[in-house]
């Protein structure tokens, strides 16, 4: 299982991008290919979608929007091809939102989103998503939470201390002064 690959875009296409990594070109799924640029180093987060007769690489720009992505796919009838459009037309925040208020005209808006999903949407992800004020812009963070996830520590108390923590210290230093915040 991957969680991101770091390299540079080769190919964009109209669905896809191809990001090479060690002379390898991946082949990427993508909610919107055109917000990368042919060249450029990416950091692009990974969800590896295996089937009897099928592999594919779904690739985020941010980790909300993976973490988003894993939740939708989750629901029974609700596919990865079916929340690419969600993603590429629609902000995490918003998408989330209108879970959270039960907004079938906005789910409704995205392609193969009728009532008895959008619905089945809302019924099984209402609650269970936070929408964050600001969106974060440093990846440690989401790195030193999965960081300490790994560890075994509980998503509460995780939640607690990564304020705490002194984010302009290197990722390794976070981790240390985390645990020793998780250990009073």
């Amino acid at each position: 299982m991957y969680s991101y690959i770091h390299g540079k875009i080769t190919e964009i296409g109209p669905t896809h991008i191809t990001l090479e990594n060690n002379r390898i070109g991946y082949n990427i799924a993508t909610p919107n290919p055109y917000i990368f640029h042919e060249n450029e180093e990416y950091k692009i987060y990974i969800y590896q979608h295996i089937r009897e007769d099928e592999l594919s690489l779904y690739g985020f720009k941010t980790f909300e929007e993976k973490k988003l992505f894993l939740r939708l796919i989750e629901v029974k009838g609700v596919g990865p091809k079916m929340v690419l459009p969600m993603l590429a037309t629609g902000s995490v925040n918003g998408i989330i939102d209108a879970i959270e208020r039960e907004n079938i005209l906005y789910l409704k808006k995205f392609p193969k989103i009728g009532d008895k999903l959008a619905k089945q949407i809302i019924l099984d992800l209402k609650g269970k998503l936070v929408a964050s004020e600001e969106q974060l812009t440093i990846d440690n963070n989401d790195e030193l939470f999965e960081v300490l996830k790994g560890l075994g520590y509980k998503q509460n108390d995780i939640n607690k201390i990564i304020p705490k923590v002194n984010h302009d210290l290197s990722i390794e230093e976070q981790i240390k002064e985390a645990l020793r915040l998780l250990l009073k």
